[in-house]
């Protein structure tokens, strides 16, 4: 659905540019031609997601508007345009409780990039607004309503049931550990063991004694038998985290056992049975792992039966405001506090970070976001610095193969000939709206051959002005 738009403007061609522009951006435009008729409407639950208004309107201005509006409808963005781009003016403005503030002429470079970001805060307020309602809980802990997502939960469904193992893939902090005990929570195993072991942190002398177990007097501490973990998972699910972390030795043991469904206690000569379901994860991409000799291929084989792949945060769009949402709720009900809704300009900083860490320093940056707020309303100082201070990339074009691509001068030229079309050929109303002098307007249509039969451009410098120097043709004004 796109953005719906209410031009406020009592210059009828001011207001007819504005409308052009939009419309031909894709948005719903509806003007009106005074302040009072506009709040009239509004009030009346006239659907609308900007307000763009004049500052300068007989009755009811411009900022007097943006002030009604903010009581009644304090949720909707206002754009206040003004002739007199004055401190005085810009002040008001914003203590009215305006979004943004432009200047007339209002250039397009700048129109359409205003009214982008005020749609997109509309558009995260009424996101966060059905976030914060209850938002339906997932036994497994998988959330995020993303498709990338839906498909993680589909094929956890899928496949919980199996006795397969599974490879889970995904960068770090995507919640690698939370798909694999949906794995054994929704599985036939489900009132069995549990058992997770994060291969990264094991010294690799160690590796075999935790996984496989030890008989008594095996080295000098063991005083007793262990069981591995192996072993200790019988009857559910062994998770090994970061299993490319293993050393090649390590990994032939492991192989060994898989391939067996027995293993043998260091320092035994008998070996045990285990009945466990095998699931492992990884950030690498065992694949190149693989080319390069760190991991074997027979083992990648045998836990690579299912593959689930878990997307990074920052491909999961709004997922990021409603993890968000959740974690802050956690972490305030947790401290026994109220919990503040998350404002839009926090969610747009949340959204254009890249999140290296993932899910889990999304999680960190809301708590500390939670502690640091004095107040019941959340603010972006809050949030840590490489957040607070990333800015998105913002040169990003896409141009279909069938549309006309201009140069900058062509481009120019037609919007010239509209403004000049709108005013009915009026050359100094059109340099006005155009933001630039007459002469220069003349130069312009000149250059294009388009000043025949026109009218010609003073002769002379307005009275009491020194003459300018003359202007070479194509010369910049």
């Amino acid at each position: 659905m796109s953005t719906r738009l209410a031009i406020v403007e009592d210059d009828s061609i001011q207001a007819e540019l504005l409308s052009e522009t939009l419309l031909a951006e894709g948005y719903e435009v509806q003007t009106f031609p005074d302040g009072q008729s506009a709040l009239a409407a509004l009030e009346s639950g006239v659907p609308v997601d900007v307000v763009l208004a004049d500052v300068a309107m007989p009755g009811l201005d411009g900022l007097g508007l943006c002030a009604a509006l903010k009581s009644s409808r304090p949720e909707l963005p206002v754009i206040l345009v003004t002739g007199e781009a004055r401190v005085e003016t810009a002040v008001a403005a914003l203590r009215a409780g305006a979004y943004d503030f432009l200047s007339k002429p209002v250039e397009t470079a700048l129109l359409l990039p205003c009214v982008a970001r005020a749609s997109e805060r509309q558009r995260l307020a009424h996101e966060l607004k059905a976030a914060t309602r209850a938002m339906p809980v997932m036994d497994s802990g998988l959330f995020g309503q993303s498709d990338t997502m839906r498909v993680v939960r589909e094929l956890v469904a899928r496949v919980a049931s199996s006795g397969a193992s599974v490879l889970i893939h995904g960068e770090t902090g995507t919640g690698k550990e939370l798909v694999a005990r949906a794995l054994h929570k929704q599985s036939s195993r489900a009132k069995g063991p549990f058992v997770a072991i994060n291969c990264a942190a094991l010294p690799a002398p160690l590796v075999e004694s935790e996984l496989f177990g030890y008989a008594k007097g095996a080295f000098t501490d063991a005083r007793a038998a262990k069981s591995g973990l192996f072993v200790e998972a019988t009857g559910g699910t062994l998770f090994l985290d970061e299993v490319a972390e293993l050393s090649l030795d390590n990994q032939a043991k492991l192989l060994r056992a898989l391939q067996e469904r027995r293993v043998r206690p260091v320092g035994s000569n008998t070996e045990v049975p285990f009945d466990a379901r095998i699931l492992a994860a990884t950030h690498r991409e065992l694949e190149g792992e693989i080319d390069t000799g760190h991991f074997r291929q027979d083992l990648f084989f045998r836990l690579n039966v299912i593959r689930i792949d878990l997307p990074p945060l920052r491909e999961r769009g709004m997922d990021i405001v409603h993890l968000a949402t959740h974690f802050l709720r956690e972490v305030c009900t947790r401290d026994n506090r109220e919990v503040p809704s998350l404002p839009p300009e926090v969610a747009q900083k949340l959204l254009a970070y890249p999140w290296p860490g993932n899910v889990r320093e999304l999680e960190n940056a809301i708590e500390r976001l939670a502690a640091l707020a004095t107040t019941q309303t959340l603010s972006v100082v809050d949030l840590p610095e490489n957040i607070r201070l990333h800015e998105r990339e913002r040169f990003s074009m896409q141009v279909d193969a069938a549309e006309e691509v201009v140069t900058l001068d062509q481009l120019e030229k037609r919007y010239v000939l509209r403004v000049l079309q709108l005013v009915k050929d009026n050359r100094s109303r059109a340099a006005t709206m155009l933001g630039i002098d007459r002469r220069t307007l003349y130069r312009r249509l000149e250059a294009w051959g388009l000043s025949t039969g026109r009218q010609s451009p003073p002769q002379g410098p307005p009275h009491g002005q020194p003459h300018a120097p003359p202007v070479a043709r194509g010369a910049s004004p």
